[in-house]
């Protein structure tokens, strides 16, 4: 069954108010999503900042896409990987079709490790928006 554009809306606004409620409480609180700006669109959720060295765009996608079966695995294969390095964060890079230009394959991570990234901390497991 496929969503309907008012069903993936809303799917897509949860999504992004999830993320940037963890990451406001997270990484810094001046995080939050961004609302709709048409052709001049500056991301989803904005006010990520990268160690105070400049500014960093999150775009959101809430898809049952191609990847979405494979992603899951890789992201665990990734994540045992770390543990067993002892690691504050984990990626996935990723083939994009397309191109061979390294810069512009995919990097593919848990929110986890976006937030060890951008804070040099690993959060506590089990967070949940309030």
């Amino acid at each position: 069954m496929t969503r309907s554009r008012a069903s993936a809306k809303g799917a897509g606004t949860s999504f992004e108010t999830l993320m940037s409620g963890y990451l406001n409480f997270h990484v810094d609180d001046r995080i939050e999503r961004r609302r709709l700006t048409g052709a001049n669109d500056r991301g989803d959720i904005g006010g990520v900042r990268i160690l105070g060295r400049g500014r960093m765009v999150l775009e959101c996608k809430d898809t049952a896409g191609e990847y979405a079966g494979k992603l899951g695995t890789w992201v665990n294969e990734a994540e045992t990987e770390r543990n067993n390095d002892d690691a504050v964060a984990c990626a996935v890079l990723a083939k994009r079709k397309g191109t061979r230009i390294p810069g512009q394959q995919l990097v593919i991570m848990t929110a986890d490790d976006l937030v060890a990234l951008l804070t040099g901390e690993r959060p506590e497991p089990g967070w949940r928006l309030k």
